[in-house]
């Protein structure tokens, strides 16, 4: 069972330099980083060190996924992220929950004490929400549904249609904004009562860069969770 480490960037030159050094080789049986289009040196760096980098074509996180999947010689992803909000020394805790059996386990800011230091008073708010209605509507137990920082199959991106446009296609087109596949990705393994867990972890702050998120993420995803209860079986 090989496990492949992947990781998304775009303009974070601050938080490569100080975490990538973090990552322990023996961690992880392969590291890929796909670069959305860095103009901060952030591509320069990481192909000085010597890391394997995939030069994304369309924006988005799930358009740097697909880029990414030819290249993924695991049998288990772990998605990752080098801003500072993903704390490396849980990587290990991921792999082996994968190896005990589970098709997803996600690294929780809101279980058993651990907690966002990035959180605002709005993202956790909704984080907390949607949440709970995933976990209403399609019979999930989750405490943190959307984090990127999770450890899955790479089986269920095809078996869960997580490549399929028209997945997406609807919310994105209506708020015009890139989505990711991670809540879908939550959805539809509890539609299926797929076997997951969740581990605590912090979220320490973002070092450097911005945050991204807009209104208009929180509408699209919206509107992607209601169409899951009539559309996805």
């Amino acid at each position: 069972m090989k496990v492949t480490l992947l990781i998304l960037t775009l303009d974070e030159i601050q938080g490569v330099r100080e975490i990538m050094p973090q990552l322990n080789s023996e961690w992880c049986d392969q590291l890929i980083v796909v670069d959305g289009g860095s103009k901060d040196g952030t591509l320069e760096y990481l192909q000085e060190k010597g890391y394997s980098v995939i030069l994304q074509k369309q924006p988005g996180p799930r358009e740097a996924y697909l880029d990414a999947l030819e290249h993924v010689d695991g049998d288990i992803i772990i998605t990752f992220s080098p801003d500072g909000n993903s704390v490396p020394e849980i990587i290990p805790q991921l792999v082996s929950k994968m190896k005990e059996g589970y098709d997803l386990a996600i690294v929780s800011r809101y279980l058993d004490g651990a907690k966002s230091y990035d959180d605002s008073f709005i993202s956790g708010l909704a984080n907390k929400i949607f949440t709970l209605t995933i976990n209403v509507l399609f019979g999930g137990h989750y405490t943190d549904a959307l984090v990127i920082y999770r450890a899955y199959k790479k089986e269920l991106i095809g078996l869960l249609e997580l490549d399929q446009e028209s997945s997406y296609h609807l919310p994105e087109a209506l708020f015009r904004k890139p989505m990711s596949w991670e809540m879908l990705l939550s959805i539809r393994c509890a539609k299926r009562r797929l076997k997951v867990a969740e581990i605590p972890g912090d979220e320490p702050c973002r070092i450097g860069g911005r945050r991204g998120l807009h209104w208009r993420w929180g509408f699209a995803y919206l509107l992607q969770m209601i169409r899951e209860v009539f559309v996805w079986r």
